[in-house]
């Protein structure tokens, strides 16, 4: 019988001598794991108050993440990893609306909630680094059977995962022992990860990612984690090597920066046989493969519901695979009818986007939605007509095979056309000079919209250096009206804690943005010159005589 909840996970550890969790400094078994995470449950039990067991976990990736998650898992708790990248007002935001009872940090961590009403006492804050820690905790440490507490069932609340917030403010999405359970037996077998692997997790363990597609599968399987603190591209290949790590998660920008390491020859010579993640091009998984010796699995999944695509390995490139059931369809968001197949050119282009692309929604799903916690206008978002709608844009091919086509606000309308910022995002990140790429719409000065990119370039390369005029016109999948008219360049783009680009943020910003902007000239193919001072007061004039002003706001 299948274990039903991450307690009943992790008591199956208890006494498995094979090593389950590796730093660069130190080691510990998985019996050691379960120990350590039951004398923090005790900790936690004894202090639990009134109202929702939530444990605000403000860390980076650190043993004391792992055992608080295990502690969690047994007391009956539901772990807030609270995003480090967070400041101010929003930091504040995020963590008084989970109702912590308890934080779990450190020094770093203290300086970050200094000065914040967050709704928690200093008393309640364990301060991992604080001499006085260690002695505390031992006082629960000790022999004897490991038991969870009596009420955790798999309708137990595990995790309140706070979204991202890469197109708006993040909620805190709901994840049940059960739930994170069943992922972990999904997905250690969907992402082959076995007992005898060594699993090498860089992404944060606030974010859905590493818990869902690592530490879980890991756990289910009795597998090696091994940690490090925060995520380096320069480390990424010493840390692999020391480990042995045969399997890693990635997200966002973190294969680009990998990409953009200066290649050696020995960067073969490692023990990797595959990853999983999201936005990784075909490009960068093909490189990924030649220069490591590494497959990059790239799936679809979110906080809040995973499991709708079935992995395809033998599908084509940049397919996410096939429904994981009937249920699972593209609709048109008005009408909810399904939405016909792509018609694709010999590029891969949608050739019919107005009938062909809809949102990705599940008609079942709605029941295995655990819901955002104190949200309901935002449950009513994702829950409507009995329906789970994602949010996400895909089609779907004549094979039966699903694409991505972007987040919902992720298709610009230029001069009557929807244009795809996801394509021209992959058109960008082709260029060997580019290590990131986001894509968006600006409003016209006229009407509609234009499209703008903004581009991160490694340290002392120059724009001139990427010669992008000539490599746009040479890529042949990119239409006339999906060239950006505009392009940002940075050598340090904003991100949120998990390496995605804020494209809402860059997108209110438009070319009005301190770094430097490039603008389209001329006619025929993309031509790029300076964004001056006089430029942008031009441009604004513009908007001020056709009447979109309100457009400069």
């Amino acid at each position: 019988m299948p274990h039903q909840t991450i307690a009943d996970l992790l008591l199956a550890r208890a006494g498995d001598d094979r090593p389950g969790l590796l730093t660069r400094e130190d080691s510990w078994t998985w019996d050691e794991v379960v120990a350590e995470s039951a004398a923090r449950a005790a900790w936690a039990g004894e202090l639990r108050t009134e109202g929702p067991f939530h444990i605000g976990v403000l860390l980076d990736n650190v043993p004391e993440y792992i055992f608080w998650l295990g502690a969690a898992a047994l007391a009956g708790a539901a772990v807030v990893g609270i995003n480090p990248t967070r400041r101010g007002a929003e930091l504040e935001r995020e963590v008084r609306h989970t109702d912590c009872q308890l934080i779990i940090t450190d020094r770093a961590g203290l300086d970050l909630l200094d000065g914040l009403d967050i709704g928690v006492k200093r008393d309640r804050f364990l301060v991992v680094d604080e001499p006085d820690y260690a002695s505390r905790l031992a006082a629960h440490s000790g022999p004897g059977p490991v038991r969870a507490a009596p009420d955790v069932t798999a309708a137990t609340r595990m995790l309140l995962l706070l979204t991202s917030g890469t197109t708006g403010a993040s909620k805190a999405a709901i994840c049940s022992q059960g739930r994170l359970a069943a992922l972990g037996a999904s997905n250690s077998a969907k992402y082959d990860i076995a007992r005898d692997d060594t699993c090498y997790c860089p992404m944060p363990l606030f974010h859905g990612n590493a818990l869902m597609a690592l530490w879980a599968p890991a756990l289910t399987a009795g597998s090696t984690i091994a940690l490090t603190p925060k995520f380096s591209a320069s480390g990424f290949l010493p840390d692999v090597r020391r480990f042995g790590a045969t399997y890693f998660t990635y997200v966002g920008k973190a294969i680009g920066y990998i990409l953009a390491r200066p290649e050696t020859p020995d960067d073969a010579d490692n023990r990797l046989t595959h990853a999983f993640g999201t936005e990784a091009s075909p490009e960068d998984a093909d490189r990924f493969l030649s220069r490591f010796g590494c497959r990059l699995v790239e799936g679809y999944g979110s906080s809040e519901g995973a499991g709708m695509l079935e992995l395809a390995p033998d599908g084509p490139a940049g397919a996410l695979g096939v429904p994981a059931r009937d249920s699972v369809r593209i609709v048109h968001p008005t009408t909810r009818e399904t939405c016909p197949p792509a018609v694709l050119d010999a590029h891969g282009r949608v050739r019919n986007p107005e009938e062909a692309i809809g949102e990705i929604v599940d008609t079942e799903g709605a029941a295995r939605f655990e819901g955002y916690y104190a949200n309901e206008a935002a449950d009513a978002e994702r829950v409507r007509h009995g329906w789970y709608w994602t949010g996400d844009l895909g089609y779907v091919d004549e094979a039966g095979y699903f694409y991505f086509a972007g987040r919902s606000g992720d298709w610009i309308r230029v001069d009557g056309e929807n244009i795809s910022a996801l394509l021209t995002e992959r058109v960008l990140r082709r260029h060997p000079g580019v290590v990131a790429a986001g894509v968006f719409g600006v409003p016209d000065p006229r009407s509609g919209d234009q499209v703008m990119a903004a581009v991160e370039i490694p340290d002392g390369t120059r724009f001139e250096d990427l010669d992008l005029s000539a490599f746009l016109a040479g890529q042949e999948d990119l239409g006339p009206k999906g060239a950006p008219r505009f392009v940002r360049v940075s050598h340090a783009l904003p991100t949120t804690g998990s390496n995605k680009l804020r494209k809402k943020e860059m997108q209110l910003d438009g070319w009005r943005t301190d770094d430097p902007v490039y603008r389209w000239t001329g006619r025929g193919g993309p031509r790029y010159a300076p964004m001056t001072d006089d430029d942008k007061a031009a441009l604004r004039g513009e908007f001020l005589a056709h009447g979109r002003g309100r457009f400069l706001s």
